[in-house]
């Protein structure tokens, strides 16, 4: 009888001390509504649809101390669509985020598929709508949003500064260069102001690159939080072109506004501009649960087809309105 309650004890004590030391966290965002595009030509397609204002998404994260301040972590990220209940990204059982590394004093590093520095410059700090509803930056600018095979590296702060640097490995057999991305960022944070510089570039199979530079700025006045964008361009062609991006959000009380304008410079000669204007508001019910409404609108020129869309949709017209709610869990 001794013997068996000492097993226990001990069991127990073992597995408190590693409950201590590690935790998986399952998270995820259910979010659907209702969608109305409206084309230059004044066809409409209206539809219920899933990840207007954030991707719905399933997701495990987890964290386990190493000692000496080092820790192993892990994300596993799964999209879904709410509206039909099968699954994002192709289909892919992790396609939002899949990814493993380790974090101590001097950085972290992480490999997998993982969102690049460029896109999150974008996201959290230029865009207002933080690439969701109807006024999100993506329906005008490159976002580069995920990449496969990537390794990334994020240094400490030190005298608020802070870097990102990332490669994507193309696994092209006989050349390393085909089908591979890199890129970085530069973070430098000081209470309510956040100033990046990022840059991606993405090779193709024929020797052909993009490369987008990016300027994000954003500024916490209290009443207000101002966004600021500027994106110079290339595509795999060799045109040029860059992005404007001016916006911002206030709080009242439960209720937040969004608004944003963004211009597209196209230097090429067949000289595709585009202009868009939009405005949003989400209503919280709860720390976990809002309502929110968005439109959008594009004035393409000299043949430029940008539309508008969402966070998870690519959009059907130039003009979008957005209705629906979203739950954080």
């Amino acid at each position: 009888m001794k013997k068996v309650l000492f097993t226990l004890l001990a069991l127990g004590a073992a597995s408190g001390g590693a409950l201590a030391q590690s935790s998986v966290t399952m998270y995820g965002v259910a979010d659907a509504g209702l969608v109305f595009d409206k084309d230059a030509a004044g066809d409409r397609l209206n539809r219920v649809a899933s990840g207007i204002a954030s991707g719905s998404r399933i997701g495990f994260k987890g964290k386990e101390d190493l000692g000496a301040g080092l820790a192993a972590t892990f994300v596993l990220e799964s999209g879904f669509n709410i509206d039909t209940g099968t699954s994002g990204q192709g289909g892919r059982l992790f396609g939002r985020q899949a990814y493993v590394g380790l974090t101590g004093n001097a950085g972290a590093v992480t490999l997998g598929r993982q969102y690049t520095p460029y896109y999150l410059a974008l996201r959290d700090v230029a865009d207002p709508f933080v690439i969701g509803l109807a006024g999100t930056a993506s329906n005008i600018m490159a976002t580069n949003y995920r990449i496969d095979n990537m390794v990334q590296y994020s240094t400490p702060t030190w005298s608020k500064l802070s870097a990102d640097l990332a490669y994507g490995f193309g696994e092209v057999a006989g050349d390393n260069a085909k089908n591979r991305s890199m890129g970085g960022a530069v973070h430098y944070i000081d209470g309510p102001l956040n100033v990046t510089v990022t840059h991606h570039r993405q090779e193709n199979l024929v020797a052909k690159h993009t490369r987008n530079t990016l300027l994000a700025t954003r500024y916490d006045f209290g009443v207000l939080q101002g966004n600021f964008g500027y994106a110079d361009n290339r595509a795999f062609d060799d045109s040029k072109s860059n992005d404007i991006l001016v916006g911002f959000s206030a709080p009242f009380g439960a209720t937040k506004l969004v608004a944003s304008y963004i211009r597209h410079n196209d230097k090429s000669n067949a000289n595709r501009d585009a202009q868009q204007w939009a405005i949003g508001a989400f209503y919280a019910l709860s720390k976990r649960s809002d309502l929110y409404t968005g439109y959008g609108h594009i004035s393409n020129k000299n043949g430029a087809t940008y539309k508008v869309g969402n966070a998870t949709d690519d959009g059907t017209g130039n003009s979008g309105f957005n209705l629906g709610m979203r739950h954080t869990f």
